[in-house]
């Protein structure tokens, strides 16, 4: 939530949570390479791997949009995301918090 605010709403793109296993995934443009790589907080997914997503009016099993898709194609600026997740970027989390 706190690089949510970070990134403020024009630079945000649908964000997809699971509140059963604490996780979050942010839709990022296909063509990142290894710009994301160093920040710890991150697992970058490849292209084809499939993010089972609940339908946008409402949750289902644990999932839930926190920034709904548009239909605009708008994603997360990477650099953006990076820079609230990155280090001096946020809170760190504890390694419990990931299981």
């Amino acid at each position: 939530m706190d690089a949510i605010k970070r990134i403020g709403p024009d630079h945000l793109g649908p964000v997809l949570a699971d509140v059963t296993s604490a996780r979050a995934w942010w839709l990022l443009p296909l063509d990142l390479d290894d710009e994301m790589d160093d920040i710890r907080l991150l697992t970058i997914h490849p292209h084809g791997w499939t993010l089972r997503c609940p339908p946008v009016l409402y949750p289902l099993r644990g999932r839930v949009w926190v920034e709904c898709p548009d239909g605009s194609g708008r994603l997360t600026d990477p650099v953006l995301l990076g820079a609230s997740l990155g280090p001096g970027g946020g809170p760190r989390l504890r390694a419990e918090a990931f299981g």
